[in-house]
């Protein structure tokens, strides 16, 4: 991307897919936000859509996108400018914010300021994009402002057995300490286990006409937790495995089939051809719902 190119792209949406939403509504084409650049509890920071400009009162510096973009990361104008390349949907948080699941070292580091019911448009999106409606979403997903690296972010969360969440947004995969499953009791005697919370929720998702679940869930967040979950989900008549396509799923239905194959069974046959229960649902939306609800 050339620096008259990084110039046109417009701040107030590349700070949203960065995680920052304004502090306030928008006035006079003026969007204000707790400052990005440094800590601070009055907003400082504030973006002209119209004129694509930003300036920060506190530090007394403003600029283009390519002016903030330096500042933040911390970089070079050539090195931010490769941050933007690619496709559009993945020019924030291209750089700074990867897929920290598979670095341990992160978790310690997020620090969770504060847990909200989700309001912010960019969660609310990402969740139409999977197929999770809000409506579901509300039971078990807050909207989480956490910090990593002295940065502000926000992401859906989902809370596990020991009080940390699973934090997803469209840019992210992160968790904050401690790292745990989540077990949902609903006084069932069958349970259901996922790896992850989406394909609960698309589970959930798939069932809603039921008046109340009907059995228990185990969302694994890790398969790490799976055999130290073992106990719990042989105390369970009957344990439906709603794993991951993939040699690890493989794994771990074959080694709960070789404990008891009458008690535990593999619900993968659903979604064969595709990776997990969400990424079933998602390109196949095989939701059926009851005709008077339809809405044109």
């Amino acid at each position: 991307m050339t620096i008259a190119e990084a110039k046109e792209l417009d701040m107030v949406d590349y700070l949203s897919r960065m995680g920052f939403s304004p502090d306030r509504p928008p006035r006079d084409h003026n969007h204000w936000y707790l400052s990005p650049l440094h800590d601070e509890k009055t907003a400082s920071f504030k973006v002209n859509r119209k004129m694509n400009r930003w300036y920060d009162f506190a530090l007394g510096t403003g600029g283009n996108l390519i002016d903030f973009g330096i500042l933040y990361h911390k970089c070079s104008v050539s090195d931010f400018l490769k941050t933007l390349d690619g496709p559009a949907q993945k020019i924030a948080q291209h750089k700074t914010i990867k897929d920290l699941s598979a670095d341990k070292e992160q978790e310690g580091k997020i620090k969770v300021r504060s847990v909200k019911p989700i309001v912010s448009l960019p969660l609310i999106k990402y969740l139409r994009q999977r197929r999770i409606p809000v409506n579901i979403a509300d039971q078990y997903l807050k909207e989480v402002n956490y910090e990593l690296k002295d940065k502000k972010y926000y992401a859906l969360g989902f809370k596990n057995d020991e009080g940390g969440y699973e934090l997803r947004n469209q840019y992210i995969k992160a968790a904050s300490s401690p790292k745990s499953s989540t077990f949902i009791d609903n006084g069932a005697t069958n349970l259901a286990v996922f790896e992850g919370f989406f394909n609960f929720l698309s589970y959930r998702t798939i069932h809603q006409r039921l008046d109340s679940p009907d059995s228990n869930f185990l969302i694994l967040n890790s398969t790490s937790f799976f055999e130290k979950n073992l106990p719990r989900m042989q105390g369970h008549s009957s344990v439906k495995l709603f794993l991951d396509n993939d040699s690890t799923g493989q794994k771990f239905t074959d080694m709960a089939k070789k404990i008891d194959c009458q008690k535990f069974s593999d619900e993968r046959k659903l979604y064969q051809h595709y990776k997990d229960l969400n990424e079933w649902m998602t390109n196949i939306g095989q939701i059926q719902k009851p005709q008077h609800r339809q809405r044109p």
